[in-house]
């Protein structure tokens, strides 16, 4: 990050929060939690090369003080990119759809007045380190936890991203399906909510030869119940052909937006009763 960027960053969380009152008011007020989950492109290599991030936010990436995250101490802070800054083992990150789909939301239609996000995201992690009983899901959950515990809030979905590193080995690709069926069942039941959305991105792209495998998995998944499906395909890739450009992720998070606000509005005319997923 340069040093200019860096003094730009530092002004604009000062803007952001300079005002103590608004942002103590965040912290009290009715809101929505996201879950940010799976691999390096929900973590967000957005604009980063060669190890080092470009430092470009566009603007629907910008911080906003009803926009919050749980930084690695569990404690809730204005969000700004990059959003996974201290998520998992130390890593370049870059910008991810996280905090574009957070604007997104608030401006369409959120249901509250401020939105939480949860990045819970590692890069390189096949499906099977997400399993059950796994340090990454043991710690999905601790973290999902502690947000509904430190100043309430409906959970409201899980974004997920992941499976390139499910591309390399066909033994990993033939199972994808069944192992994805199996985390949304088992995060489900642990986490006390039967019906939480579920909002999964199908793969643009991967490590190995084997894409198309874990593609059939991921849209075959969304005919479980409360599973919808964001296609990656075709989204622009950085050079090094794997993950999303900054761009990129913004048009995705818009496309997570859409999805998210279709099952608010189904759901609402089907109960006629306030949007709950739990």
């Amino acid at each position: 990050m340069s040093i200019s960027w860096s003094i730009r960053l530092i002004f604009t969380l000062f803007m952001v929060s300079y005002s103590y009152p608004e942002w103590g008011r965040a912290l009290e007020a009715p809101s929505d939690i996201f879950i940010l989950a799976g691999q390096s492109n929900m973590a967000g290599r957005g604009g980063v090369r060669h190890g080092k991030w470009d430092g470009n936010v566009p603007p629907e990436c910008r911080p906003n003080p009803s926009i919050l995250r749980l930084n690695p101490q569990l404690q809730w802070e204005v969000a700004h990119e990059p959003l996974h800054t201290g998520i998992g083992p130390p890593k370049t990150q870059g910008v991810g759809p996280g905090l574009a789909f957070a604007n997104e939301v608030r401006s369409k239609g959120s249901m509250s007045v401020v939105v939480r996000l949860v990045p819970c995201a590692v890069g390189g992690s096949k499906i099977s380190a997400w399993a059950r009983g796994t340090p990454l899901y043991n710690e999905l959950v601790r973290r999902t936890n502690a947000s509904l515990s430190q100043g309430g809030g409906r959970l409201r979905a899980i974004l997920w991203y992941q499976g390139e590193s499910d591309t390399v080995r066909y033994e990993d690709a033939k199972v994808y399906k069944d192992n994805m069926e199996k985390l949304i069942i088992d995060l489900r039941s642990d986490l006390g909510l039967p019906t939480l959305l579920f909002i999964q991105v199908a793969l643009g792209s991967g490590e190995g030869k084997f894409i198309e495998t874990v593609r059939r998995g991921q849209l075959g998944i969304c005919r479980l119940p409360n599973v919808k499906c964001v296609d990656a395909k075709g989204l622009r890739l950085e050079p090094d052909k794997l993950h999303l450009t900054t761009i990129a992720q913004v048009h995705l998070a818009h496309k997570l937006a859409a999805v998210f606000l279709a099952a608010h509005q189904s759901c609402t005319m089907k109960t006629h009763t306030p949007f709950d997923l739990y």
